[in-house]
């Protein structure tokens, strides 16, 4: 008895954890999905808005030969 009681407790921590990447995980999607856009061509009636200060400005390289 005492080793099934081992074994649930052990075993509390990983929905935890796994909760807690996927949490992570959406924090850093929106985050990325959000500098994304606003770093992308405005959409009709954005044109005149201004990008906030904590966006980062992304040079875009022109590739010779596309």
């Amino acid at each position: 008895m005492n080793i099934l009681m081992d074994v649930s407790v052990a075993g509390s921590q990983f929905p935890t954890a796994f909760t807690a990447v996927y949490v992570v995980g959406f924090i850093a999607a929106v985050s990325i999905g959000s500098i994304a856009w606003y770093n992308s061509k405005r959409p009709a009636g954005w044109e005149d808005k201004d990008r906030p200060d904590i966006v980062p400005e992304i040079k875009k390289e022109e590739t010779p030969g596309l």
